[in-house]
């Protein structure tokens, strides 16, 4: 392999691995980091949790004993510009320059106010060849609810839901399966990635879900309702303390053990409790329905990205599913005989 060529190939393993990360990092963003000397990969990391070391500083420290020598003659490859101010770690740019490595090759610039291209100058300040744009698309594309939170302070909203062949989300008063076992457990995949979940009061008064991830790896994301009137039954998995549970009224505020009340006005209800999130550093939401919850989010506009599971189950009657406004088709996959097609808000930045 030429000397020259691989930086696609390396850049392609620090998605990789910045992806182990997912559901663990947030609010910071997902990175991977591998070093290279000579076309041979010396040493690699990710940040697995937050407020843990970065990816830069675990994958030097991952360096073995008889190849440290090496570092300051390799070349350290990171999908995201490497941090240059104290948070709850060190910069990692100095930590680069401590072990006097010489070029660093960036997959895409951290546009936070934190960092916003201070970390590259301050790498060529020290004297650093750096390389950036390597993969960018795929850069900010892994960390598009990092970047999103940085810029509007609210989280990332992606919409879900499964429907029948003929366009139908379930039945009034009835819990139907409509979607396969393999997509159930792509779902719990899903949720273990997201900082917060929504269901509609419907939703959480009929089907009374579990909103965890007992289907997948991972931390259970918060789970959320809005209760207006605060009438749900104590009796539902909502308030089994087993997760964190924030529930949306217009009564009252109260913490109860893992249970946060939150009282919110009765107009531009999303807004509100989009901003409240906000400042509580959730960066991320996935909004689960029911189909007039989730009418509602795109009814507002308060949507990112929407994922539906199309089933070739027909129900003929029933609950029409949602319908999408402002909408573009990214990509699709097959689960078995379940057609899952991933749109994106075209009018969100």
């Amino acid at each position: 392999m030429s000397e020259t060529i691989p930086h696609e190939s390396y850049m392609q393993r620090c998605l990789h691995l910045a992806q182990l990360g997912a559901g663990q990092v947030a609010p910071n963003p997902m990175v991977g980091s591998v070093l290279v000397h000579k076309n041979r990969i010396i040493g690699e990391g990710y940040h697995q949790q937050f407020g843990a070391a970065h990816a830069e500083v675990l994958c030097i420290q991952s360096v073995c004993e008889q190849d440290k020598n090496l570092i300051a003659d390799s070349t350290l490859y990171v999908n995201l510009e490497p941090c240059s101010h104290f948070g709850k770690t060190p910069p990692c740019v100095d930590y680069i320059k401590q072990h006097q490595i010489p070029k660093v090759v960036i997959g895409c610039k951290d546009f936070s106010s934190k960092v916003n291209g201070m970390g590259i100058a301050r790498l060529r300040e020290d004297g650093v060849e750096v390389l950036k744009g390597i993969l960018e698309k795929e850069s900010k594309l892994l960390n598009r609810r990092f970047f999103y939170f940085e810029g509007q302070q609210v989280p990332y909203v992606i919409l879900k839901w499964a429907e029948s062949a003929d366009g139908f989300i379930g039945k009034p008063k009835q819990r139907l399966k409509i979607s396969n076992p393999f997509s159930d457990r792509l779902v719990h995949q899903w949720r273990a990635e997201e900082s917060a979940i929504l269901v509609g009061y419907q939703t959480a008064f009929q089907d009374n879900p579990q909103l965890n991830v007992r289907l997948a790896k991972g931390k259970n994301p918060i789970r959320i309702v809005l209760d207006r009137e605060l009438e749900l039954p104590s009796h539902l998995h909502f308030f089994d303390q087993s997760q964190e549970t924030i529930v949306f009224n217009t009564l009252h505020n109260k913490s109860d053990a893992q249970i946060e009340y939150i009282k919110i006005g009765p107009e531009n209800e999303l807004e509100q409790m989009l901003e409240i999130l906000g400042k509580k550093k959730v960066s991320s939401l996935l909004v689960e329905g029911g189909a007039k919850c989730l009418q509602q989010w795109v009814d507002a506009n308060q949507w990112n990205e929407a994922r539906v599971i199309k089933s070739a189950v027909y129900l003929h009657e029933g609950i029409a599913a949602p319908h999408l406004q402002n909408a573009e088709t990214t990509t699709q996959m097959q689960v078995q005989n379940d057609t899952i097609t991933f749109f994106t808000n075209y009018t969100r930045s």
